[in-house]
């Protein structure tokens, strides 16, 4: 089905103002870089996800999807097809310190939300721009915790449109990658849910962790147009270690600039192009590996950039 038809088909089923061809995607990425989506919707539920991934895949048409647009560089080319922006953001406290969360749920939200429950484990998340279907693939994490040590277990759509709940050993989780991350064909499973085992606190004291937090995140991260950590840390070391001494703090390509205060963070000063970002990219491993012979490996992923 030609594109044309498959928005056709999708504006019976979606409002105007949620569906949009050639839709530029820097608008919805952090680093507020990307071409164009084909087309582009915001899904606000996770049935409302289901119908629109079932019906990119009966008419072969290719599927991507979006979460808070962090973790991302989007190129020029932008994504060919069909991108869903999963906002499906239900949540739901459950028995025994569980919180059942849909993936378009944004994690700094979701921290907040259960620290008023008191319900402790999740403060390291109230400064991570991104969602729970972001954070499962990736097993984010910070401040010494990550979603490995709080799944219970995930509700994935399989690539035949199966929804089926897997315990968190299925995921086979390591630092910073899972085996979603590691699947040959990205986008077979997806996440719709997550469900997190948390433990009793008092608000007061999970509020009190989660300000500490927010105040050594920025004291030491920069703002503005920013993706987060741009290299994973190599093991015994820090990314931003080995940027810094190698002298790269501020250095710049066009408008992209490594930031001066945190070197693991590239920023779009405004007007930077998706190239500028590359090339500070590619600059910023050949001199790492120059000094210190270590081949730093992306945080990031890079989608329409070839």
């Amino acid at each position: 089905m030609p594109a044309a038809e498959l928005f056709t088909a999708l504006s019976a089923l979606f409002p105007a103002d949620r569906l949009r061809q050639n839709e530029p995607l820097a608008a919805h990425t952090t680093m507020r870089l990307g071409g164009p989506a084909d087309i582009w919707l915001a899904a606000e539920s996770v049935t409302e996800f289901v119908q629109a991934t079932t019906l990119a895949r009966r008419t072969d048409t290719p599927l991507f999807v979006l979460g808070s647009g962090a973790n991302i560089l989007v190129g020029p080319l932008g994504i060919r097809g069909l991108v869903i922006e999963n906002r499906a953001a239900g949540v739901q406290f459950l028995a025994d310190n569980r919180v059942q969360a849909e993936s378009g749920a944004m994690l700094p939200g979701l921290a907040r939300r259960c620290a008023k429950q008191g319900l402790s484990g999740l403060e390291w998340a109230v400064g991570v721009p991104g969602t729970v279907g972001g954070a499962v693939v990736n097993n984010a994490g910070a401040y010494g915790g990550d979603m490995a040590g709080l799944l219970e277990q995930v509700e994935l759509l399989s690539a035949a449109g199966e929804r089926a709940w897997q315990p968190v050993g299925w995921l086979e989780y390591d630092y910073r990658t899972s085996r979603l991350k590691r699947w040959p064909k990205r986008g077979d499973w997806l996440v719709l849910q997550a469900e997190l085992k948390l433990h009793p606190a008092p608000p007061a004291e999970i509020e009190a962790v989660m300000a500490d937090y927010n105040r050594r995140r920025k004291a030491s991260q920069p703002p503005g147009a920013t993706s987060g950590s741009m290299f994973k840390n190599p093991p015994g070391d820090y990314a931003g270690r080995l940027l810094e001494a190698a002298g790269l703090k501020g250095l710049r390509v066009g408008q992209a600039q490594i930031s001066t205060v945190h070197a693991n963070f590239f920023v779009n000063l405004g007007g930077a192009e998706a190239g500028d970002m590359l090339a500070l990219i590619e600059a910023a491993r050949t001199a790492v590996k120059q000094k210190f012979g270590v081949n730093l490996a992306l945080e990031i992923e890079l989608v329409g950039c070839e």
